[in-house]
């Protein structure tokens, strides 16, 4: 229920953002939006395929020898589960959902704007463009995640590691400040 209202949430704000972003973007600009739409399940696809296929064992040495990001891998291979729940169906079924219409808006400025091609052809190719590029971007992506799982899962470690030091809190430990006192 609570991946429900957290999937609910998140849609509407990224199609309130890229619908609002449609409106006043001109053709080029919305293709490259189309794009980054895309490139992000795909990423996205990466680091949840990555999660359930890293091992945690080569973290520990690292996170012994203090390097950042390490504890953070440690966790994303724990909680692989979660995270690849989180990655390949929230951010990956919400970026296909907007990426589709994200391709009708621009079928539709195309159509507004006296292209060549009838409407019902060209929604046809964008569909299977936007479909191809996902699908294809997706079964590349997976071996290159499960190949390379320990570099991406690090990787995105060290940009949770970083965030943390922002203030935003991965895993449930508390920030810690200064030393404990001891009674």
């Amino acid at each position: 229920m609570v991946l429900t209202l957290i999937t609910f949430l998140v849609s509407i704000l990224l199609n309130l953002g890229s619908n609002s972003l449609m409106a006043v973007l001109p053709l080029f600009s919305s293709l490259a939006l189309l794009a980054l739409i895309i490139l992000m399940g795909i990423l996205f696809d990466v680091i949840g395929v990555a999660a359930a296929a890293g091992e945690e064992t080569p973290f520990h040495a690292m996170a012994s020898n203090r390097v950042r990001g390490a504890r953070q891998a440690i966790w994303l291979v724990r909680n692989a589960d979660h995270v690849s729940v989180f990655c390949n169906d929230v951010v990956g079924d919400i970026g296909g959902t907007l990426s589709g219409a994200v391709g009708a808006s621009i079928v539709f400025q195309l159509a507004r704007r006296g292209f060549p091609i009838a409407e019902a052809i060209l929604s046809t190719l964008m569909i299977a463009v936007v479909a191809a590029l996902t699908v294809g971007g997706k079964a590349v992506a997976k071996n290159f995640a499960i190949t390379r799982s320990r570099d991406i899962l690090l990787t995105v470690g060290k940009l949770l590691y970083y965030l943390e030091k922002l203030g935003f809190n991965f895993g449930g430990r508390r920030p810690h400040k200064g030393k404990r006192r001891v009674r």
